[in-house]
Formats: structure tokens, C-alpha cells, sequence
């Protein structure tokens, strides 16, 4: 195999895990109060009210979709009595439906970002390097999905990139088998390493975090300037 290929299939992936793993750590242990999505809900809530269900939803279900290709064998599925053709039909239709979904709902947010002038405002670099990685990594994926799956009639990577991919984490990798992978898998793939590495210097640090104190959190209080409301007993937190 060449050089490139090497590096692509078996370098980069270990470098995006060291970038991913390593930067999440760093940038927890050094800015937890930056570890947020920065919401901007206040500034415009419109568009956003029907944009970012669109988005997260879309890409709940994008993640799901490549956890059942990519790491589940296709002998598993047959096993249990899926065939092929079931399978792929089961991939390209919510595939698809995700797909459209999580593009709609980021054309959404990147034009109230722009459109928006406080929300613009609010747009760091890092926002800008996020936007563009990530509409490039899905915009490939959907283009991949619909030139190989529809259009051109179905390809099977569940025997070229899945096991290449699960030969990753057993640090065996066959850099062998993406040889003959089309070049829109391929570039969907490489885009998405490349996000990866900037993951956690992004806003996008907020898929890591879930509110499982809030239950029981206390209430926050907010006191009157009013001095004879501010001095009136409240009731306590939890």
C-alpha cells in the first residue's frame, strides 16, 4: 500500500482518537466553565425552535444508524434473520430521512446565524471552523448515501469499511480492506476524522455532558431590588 493510504487508514484514525480522547480530557480539566453550547436561544428564538430539533434529532438518529452499520458484523444481523436486502433497505430509508433531516436543521442554524446580527456577534472562530467541518462531514454523508445507495443501486460496506473499522479499537488495522472503497465513503470518512480532532475545542463538547444533577439541584434565586420584596421570607431550595 502507498504512504497516503497508510496514513489515512491507519494513522489518522489513531491520531483523531488521541486528539478526541486527549483534547475532551485538557479542556475539561482547564475550562469547565467553557464546557457549554453557549446558548443563544435569547437572542433569536424563531428559528432556532424549529432548527435545532431538526438538527439534534437528525443526528441522534445519523449516530444511531452508523453504530448499527459500523459495529455490528453483518453475520450477527443474518443470524438473527435479517437478509441483506432487508438491511440495506432498513439503512438507506431512515438513513436517508435523518440524513435530510440534519441538513435542514444546520442550513437552519447557519442562517440565523448569519442573518441574525446578535447571534452573528456571538460567533466565535472556533464556531466558524465547527460550521463549516461539520456541514462538510455531513453533506458527503448524505452525498455518499444517495449516490451509492440509491442512485447507484446499493454499495455493501458492511464488507470493506465496518470491518475496517472495528479492527481499529483491537489496534489491528487493515488498511487493505478501504481499497476499494468509493471515493465519496472515503472522503466522508476523513472528514469526519478531521472533525474529531477539533471536537473538543468546539462548542460541540455539550454531547458529552448530560444534567443528571439537575432533580435534584437547588432553585435559584433571584432577589427584587425592591427592598420590602427583597426582605419578604421565600421558600428555601431543595
Amino acid at each position: 500500500m502507498s504512504m497516503a493510504e497508510l496514513v489515512l487508514w491507519v494513522a489518522m484514525p489513531y491520531l483523531s482518537i488521541v486528539m478526541l480522547v486527549g483534547g475532551l480530557i485538557w479542556r475539561y480539566r482547564t475550562d469547565q466553565f467553557g464546557w457549554t453550547s453557549r446558548s443563544s436561544q435569547w437572542n433569536e428564538p424563531a428559528i432556532l425552535r424549529w432548527a435545532s430539533p431538526l438538527f439534534h434529532f437528525g443526528m441522534l438518529f445519523v449516530f444511531l444508524g452508523h453504530i448499527l452499520g459500523l459495529a455490528i458484523p453483518e453475520s450477527w444481523t443474518t443470524a438473527v434473520g435479517i437478509p441483506e436486502i432487508v438491511y440495506h433497505y432498513i439503512s438507506m430509508i431512515p438513513g436517508t430521512l435523518a440524513a435530510v433531516a440534519t441538513l435542514i436543521g444546520l442550513a437552519g442554524l447557519i442562517y440565523r446565524r448569519v442573518v441574525v446580527k446578535s447571534v452573528r456577534l456571538a460567533t466565535t472562530r472556533m464556531d466558524v471552523v465547527m460550521y463549516i467541518l461539520l456541514g462538510i462531514a455531513i453533506a458527503l454523508g448524505a452525498w455518499a448515501t444517495i449516490h451509492q445507495q440509491i442512485i447507484g443501486g446499493g454499495y455493501d460496506y458492511r464488507q470493506t469499511i465496518s470491518p475496517w473499522f472495528r479492527t481499529i479499537p483491537l489496534l489491528r488495522p487493515s488498511p487493505w480492506l478501504m481499497a476499494s472503497v468509493p471515493l465519496d465513503y472515503k472522503l466522508h470518512i476523513v472528514s469526519a476524522m478531521i472533525l474529531f480532532c477539533v471536537w473538543p475545542f468546539t462548542r460541540l463538547v455539550h454531547v458529552l455532558s448530560a444534567p443528571l444533577d439537575y432533580p435534584t439541584r437547588p432553585a435559584i434565586v433571584y432577589r427584587s431590588r425592591d427592598e420590602h420584596l427583597a426582605s419578604a421570607p421565600g421558600r428555601r431550595g431543595w
